[in-house]
């Protein structure tokens, strides 16, 4: 019987990193989910960490298709920006490079007039 080593990964093609958020980030969207969730409007949430981009996704119940999705594409840094906010019927509501002005977006679902 005759014993062969395994055949090491080439380092070139490494598969990427997945893209995730960091601190900085995670606490900008959940100041943002925190008050739309004491208003009412927000219930629940998921993270997703992918090898190309990185999803918050907002829900009003639990087991729904989400309202907003906020993602994060490094790929786009040079070009429309790295971050999006993304309603439930797909389309882009905002993309651009800085995070808190792309999340103001959300914040103006908020104002309502009252009854």
């Amino acid at each position: 019987m005759t014993v062969q080593t395994p055949t090491p990964f080439p380092l070139s093609d490494r598969l990427p990193e997945q893209v995730h958020f960091d601190r900085r980030e995670l606490g900008v969207i959940l100041r943002l989910y925190g008050r739309m969730v004491a208003a009412g409007e927000w219930r629940d949430y998921g993270i997703s960490a992918l090898r190309d981009l990185a999803v918050f996704a907002v829900f009003r119940r639990t087991a729904e298709f989400p309202l907003y999705r906020i993602e994060k594409r490094p790929k786009l840094r040079a070009r429309q920006g790295i971050y999006a906010v993304v309603g439930a019927e797909g389309q882009v509501l905002r993309r651009g490079h800085d995070l808190e002005a792309v999340l103001r977006v959300l914040e103006k679902t908020q104002i309502r007039p009252v009854d």
